[in-house]
């Protein structure tokens, strides 16, 4: 039975469009023990944000997006919480979802891909606050015309977990 590794060293891995669609893809050689390719392993690279992937992440969000969404506890929290706290769910939930997909998508390849990296991560975000303001605004929780900080304030409250789900939803390929 021949033994295959995977080469190691980083200067063997191609990245290449394949497909139709043009997609970007690793390919990542299997060396025997003589250091001879004998076969090679194609993995679909998740660097790029197409449109399939906002798709996914409008789905995601509405995962988590309508439980929180219809209870009254994200409203009162909306309510309750300061302005600071408000930035502060925000700019948690950015990191989460960056961290997220710097782990599972760009590790190794950030600084190739760093303009995609922050288009995937707002983007993403930005689809989970405007489907949880679609949500809230159906329900008649986003009071717009009377108290527009409030409407906001919820809208952050839910996009919290609509956008750890949209985030995972994305990552599923």
């Amino acid at each position: 039975m021949a033994e295959f590794k995977q080469a190691d060293a980083a200067r063997e891995v191609e990245i290449q469009r394949l497909g139709r669609n043009g997609y970007l893809h690793r390919i990542i050689p299997l060396v025997d023990h003589t250091g001879k390719v004998v076969d090679r392993i194609v993995k679909p690279l998740m660097v790029e944000f197409h449109l399939k992937d906002v798709m996914q992440v409008f789905v995601g969000s509405t995962i988590l997006a309508i439980p929180a969404a219809y209870t009254e506890e994200a409203w009162n929290l909306g309510l309750d919480l300061g302005v600071i706290n408000i930035v502060g769910i925000a700019l948690m939930s950015l990191v989460f979802v960056g961290l997220f997909v710097y782990q599972n998508s760009y590790r190794g390849y950030l600084r190739q891909f760093i303009g995609q990296f922050f288009v995937r991560v707002f983007a993403t975000y930005g689809i989970s606050l405007i489907t949880v303001a679609l949500l809230l605004t159906l329900v008649d929780q986003a009071p717009w015309g009377e108290d527009t900080l409030l409407a906001i304030k919820r809208i952050v409250v839910v996009g919290f977990p609509a956008s750890m789900s949209a985030t995972v939803t994305d990552s599923l390929k």
